[in-house]
């Protein structure tokens, strides 16, 4: 499909009370204005443009960062001076150079428009028998929104404000999204024809159904079958319940394709995360940005993962994640914290109150509890005993831990990097590792105990 998507993104979003851009507030952990872009490549659009306008740099900024690597052609274009939505078209159209093929006009703020739904629109204006199609839904509660009417043949007559209603007019229960679908060369041709004789004096999009209307043109209306694809944002409250919706979209989808949730309401899995069939998902568990998770899994409870990718028959409990690989048999927690550069090999074990950064955790190695491990490279059967950390960072730099295949660290083992110790080698408890210790060696560092005899009873005759 030879469309354009024109994704509306310059308002000011003043109901958000925000000091951001309202198309920057995030559901699910993926913003708004992206959800609109991916469903429009989702769609089949070859060009995607993103008119900016408040906080610019923001939305600007969000767009180079998640698709700056991509095949998708997505593009911004400033509106400067923010004098309405057909201004902003216009603006779109002139720096872009679009004249032809079907153009969707989208609102970034409508976060839950579906590929298929803008993919069907678009179509309405392909085969050139209709100029220009307005997006329309019944939602369940039909206050503040323009009512669609009707002509005879079918095509679409006007659009009527709530509060310009007759008491017929009010009953229609097929209502504006405030989306259109124009042919591109129509759009072109008449775009320059919208005034701004009104009160606020703006160019409003909408005019362009009677222009082209009066041209000879014909319009229409195109329903969306999931009244949820026209809600928008305009308020944190509205943020809120349109999260819960994509958060039951999403469940929904996962449990039919066989994971189990102990509580949907729960649990929020981002759009661009996968799950695998027989994995166990428990309440307060947080999939956020491009996750992939294997079969046979328990996720949580109280679990956040961002950017994680875990493999089968994994446990991660009480885990909080970021940037990390887990492969097979991996349990994890509770309480561990992940962070990036982690990879943990298979059938390793990361226990409670564990922070790793930036290392390898060979396959079968066990971290089991308070300790810290970072920019270390571990081999395969190790044990690092409770309370055990590789010091890592001097003050300015970091520097790298090696441990080798079999090594057992004792208890409360200090690593002071940059160190290597060899394979099948021992460290005895509690002590301060400052060189390299070779294979199958024992690295004992302690100072000589003292046992000084009647020390409390003294102590209470001094008192």
């Amino acid at each position: 499909m030879n469309a354009t998507a024109i994704i509306l993104a310059a308002g000011e979003g003043t109901r958000m009370k925000s000091n951001h851009a309202k198309v920057s507030h995030a559901i699910l952990g993926k913003p708004m204005i992206c959800w609109v872009v991916d469903a429009a490549l989702g769609a089949g659009c070859e060009r995607v443009v993103v008119v900016v306008g408040s906080h610019a740099d923001e939305v600007r900024g969000i767009i180079d960062a998640t698709y700056a690597g991509s095949q998708a052609v997505v593009e911004c274009v400033e509106q400067a001076e923010r004098l309405g939505t057909a201004h902003a078209v216009r603006i779109a159209l002139e720096a872009t150079g679009i004249d032809a093929g079907p153009v969707v006009v989208l609102n970034g703020d409508l976060p839950l428009i579906q590929p298929e739904t803008i993919g069907n629109f678009a179509n309405t204006v392909a085969a050139g028998d209709v100029a220009a199609t307005v997006l329309s839904f019944k939602p369940q509660d039909l206050q503040g929104y323009g009512r669609i009417v009707l002509d005879t043949d079918g095509s679409l007559l006007r659009i009527v404000e709530q509060k310009d209603c007759t008491p017929e007019e009010a009953a229609i229960d097929e209502c504006n999204a405030g989306c259109y679908a124009f042919d591109g060369a129509q759009l072109k041709a008449h775009i320059g024809e919208v005034g701004c004789d009104n009160a606020q004096h703006e160019y409003y999009l909408p005019d362009m159904l009677g222009i082209l209307r009066e041209a000879g043109e014909r319009v229409a209306s195109y329903c969306c079958e999931d009244y949820r694809d026209g809600l928008g944002v305009n308020s944190r409250s509205q943020l809120a319940e349109l999260t819960a919706v994509a958060r039951d979209r999403i469940n929904e989808r996962l449990m039919a394709e066989g994971v189990t949730f102990i509580d949907p309401a729960q649990a929020w899995i981002g759009p661009d995360a996968t799950v695998g069939r027989d994995t166990v998902i428990w309440p307060q568990t947080h999939l956020i940005g491009t996750c992939v998770v294997g079969e046979d899994c328990a996720l949580g409870p109280n679990t956040r993962l961002t950017n994680v990718r875990v493999g089968d028959r994994c446990s991660v409990d009480e885990t909080v994640g970021i940037d990390v690989v887990l492969e097979n048999d991996i349990t994890c927690g509770p309480r561990a914290y992940l962070r990036p550069g982690t990879h943990v090999l298979d059938g390793a074990h990361i226990g409670t109150h564990v922070e790793i950064k930036k290392s390898t955790i060979g396959k079968g190695s066990k971290v089991p509890h308070l300790s810290y491990i970072g920019d270390t490279t571990m081999g395969a059967g190790v044990n690092i005993g409770a309370g055990s950390i590789t010091c890592n960072y001097d003050g300015v730099n970091k520097h790298p831990t090696t441990i080798g295949d079999d090594t057992f660290i004792g208890s409360d083992t200090m690593m002071v990097a940059p160190v290597n110790i060899g394979s099948h080698a021992v460290t005895g408890a509690g002590g301060t590792i400052t060189q390299d210790v070779p294979d199958g060696a024992l690295a004992v560092e302690r100072t000589e105990q003292r046992i000084i005899e009647g020390y409390s009873e003294r102590k209470r005759a001094r008192k």
